[in-house]
């Protein structure tokens, strides 16, 4: 403990800009971490130079083109804090823009209205309303379809390079929701322009709704599993903070300069029993936490 209390305080000794240059080689964690140290490394710390490398390099021209107002900020740790906790508007309302806060990644989510999603241009499938707790100006209601098909197609030069990125649906379900409680598949593929796959594409089986227990029961009997459970290899949607649901439907690395789409896809459609009652805000993209 002593020995760590020396070294802590010769660091403090060093010149302002050189702790602030070594705490910028961290993360926002780390640097809120060494704030505390010494008023001297606070200072350095909390300083422009440490939170500007925080900040993706384009930050300047996604807040100005931003279509949500941005809070007034002195500071580049206030702004890199507002980017985290109020996802700003960019594209004419068509995605949804904010940081990570752990490691100041880019985090988007495209909006319902961007996604492909088949027979959305019919009412008597799909329905357009607004809700006061979503993020964008719309959102799209599954009225009934046996036939459940949704896509999402972004361009990997947005986000933030070399990164682990996970796709997520975030969803509601209506008090009518019914038919949602069976298996459905999720997928990525990485594409080029020409239409060629990067990589082998990677699928996964997920539960918008779990099973009732009943239906969980039948199944691990057949199969001679423990009754109530659901398979390992199945995902399950989960609450978030904002209200919302979510389920992961993958994920994907980007290198440097990496240059192709990222094809992300979930349906349903080998029971084709009816469905109704997904209210689906969007597909999100984020860093994976390790």
């Amino acid at each position: 403990m002593a020995d760590e209390n020396y070294e802590t305080s010769r660091f403090s000794l060093l010149p302002e800009g050189c702790i602030a240059n070594i705490v910028s080689f961290t993360s926002p964690k780390d640097a809120c971490r060494a704030a505390a140290v010494s008023v001297g490394v606070k200072s350095a710390a909390e300083s422009d130079t440490v939170w500007e490398r925080f900040l993706p390099p384009d930050y300047g021209e996604i807040v100005s083109g931003s279509n949500s107002p941005v809070a007034a900020y002195s500071t580049k740790k206030e702004l890199f804090f507002l980017l985290c906790d109020s996802p700003l508007l960019l594209d004419g309302g068509k995605l949804s823009f904010r940081l990570d806060k752990s490691t100041g990644k880019k985090c988007y989510m495209m909006c319902s209205r961007e996604l492909q999603i088949t027979w959305a241009d019919n009412s008597m499938y799909w329905t357009w309303t607004s809700l006061p707790d979503s993020r964008f100006a719309e959102v799209a209601e599954l009225q009934s379809v046996c036939w459940l098909e949704i896509r999402a197609i972004f361009k990997v030069q947005m986000l933030s390079p070399g990164t682990v990125y996970e796709a997520y649906l975030v969803f509601k379900l209506s008090e009518e929701h019914d038919g949602l409680d069976c298996s459905s598949k999720a997928s990525i593929k990485l594409v080029r322009e020409n239409g060629t796959e990067i990589a082998n594409e990677m699928t996964s089986s997920i539960f918008i709704v779990p099973p009732t227990q009943r239906r969980v029961m039948g199944r691990r009997r057949r199969r001679g599993g423990l009754p109530g459970q659901i398979n390992a290899d199945y995902r399950i949607s989960r609450i978030r903070r904002d209200g919302w649901f979510e389920i992961e439907l993958g994920n994907f690395f980007i290198g440097g300069g990496d240059q192709f789409d990222a094809q992300i896809e979930f349906l349903e459609i080998e029971h084709l029993n009816w469905k109704r009652g997904l209210i689906l805000e969007g597909i999100e993209l984020r860093p994976k936490h390790f």
